[in-house]
């Protein structure tokens, strides 16, 4: 494994995108990195990074390296698991990059539950959503994604596609606090609290009012859904979550978190998603498969 010291020099430095940041992450000297580096760069003939005054970028001949090192690596890394599975050990490590609704509830319990029974596994979250999500798998920085919206077919496989409804979410003490379902009408009349124009829920928010000819007009915009959440209860405004990041029998008790009917025309989905053609290791496949039924199952 000491032949692929190199493939992991090359795939830090590029992420860091310079030679010193890299060197402090690989525990070395920048001199010695970058000695390595030129070593690899005389024997292929050609330059791996454009020098720049305060960093370092990938060249072109070094992209199409990198792309291949990282392939390499995660081979690496699924033999390993393996192995691992096969002598019993049950070791390994799952990247899983994911949008903020599986933060607060889904994903602790379902690592949780499965670290139970492979306490050997370690795991990395990584906090992305769309394209973000799709570039994490692509760089090999993640081995599956849990997003809201789809990715790009060519690239990606869609391990599952299930439909996740979008909810409002107030204090307990909201005069709509009661309500069984809600529909996007009855919400108009308090103060709005929206994710930002890039979320999905909000492209299906404001979907869903140009066909009723509603016009939403956010009294708070945010990126977080917890402080979304979290603000909504201290006064009378109404944020929207989709239901994994609220279920009902979890949620905080100050606060409600109704059903909002929009119609099916402006139904969400949320994706189970891996890179297309990549095996994945033994760990991320067990652990995409508790997923799965966790998802079919809720």
């Amino acid at each position: 494994m000491r032949n692929l010291l190199i493939y992991e020099y090359v795939d830090a430095v590029a992420r860091a995108g310079s030679i010193r940041k890299a060197a402090e992450f690989l525990s070395l000297t920048p001199s010695a990195l970058n000695r390595r580096i030129l070593s690899l760069e005389q024997e292929l003939g050609a330059p791996l990074f454009e020098r720049l005054g305060r960093g370092v970028r990938l060249s072109t001949a070094g992209e199409l390296l990198v792309d291949i090192f990282r392939r390499q690596l995660a081979e690496v890394d699924r033999l390993k698991s393996q192995i691992a599975d096969l002598s019993g050990l049950r070791r390994g490590s799952v990247a899983i990059a994911c949008s903020q609704a599986a933060l607060p509830y889904f994903l602790p319990q379902q690592i949780s539950r499965y670290q139970v029974s492979h306490p050997g596994v370690t795991f990395q979250v990584l906090v992305r959503d769309g394209e973000a999500a799709g570039d994490a798998l692509l760089d090999y920085s993640a081995d599956l994604a849990l997003v809201f919206e789809p990715l790009r077919l060519t690239d990606f496989q869609t391990i599952l596609s299930v439909r996740q409804p979008i909810r409002a979410v107030m204090s307990k003490k909201h005069p709509l606090a009661g309500r069984d379902q809600l529909a996007l009408e009855d919400c108009m009349d308090y103060p709005l609290i929206l994710p930002s124009a890039p979320y999905a829920v909000r492209n299906l928010l404001e979907a869903a009012a140009g066909r009723l000819s509603l016009k939403l007009e956010p009294s708070v915009e945010a990126e977080s859904y917890i402080f979304m959440k979290n603000f909504a209860a201290l006064r009378q405004g109404i944020s929207f979550e989709l239901a994994l990041g609220v279920p009902t029998a979890m949620i905080e008790p100050n606060l409600a978190s109704i059903s909002l009917e929009l119609g099916p025309r402006h139904e969400g989905r949320l994706h189970l998603a891996q890179l297309r053609g990549r095996t994945l290791s033994v760990a991320a496949a067990r652990f995409a498969d508790q997923i799965a039924q966790a998802l079919q199952s809720d």
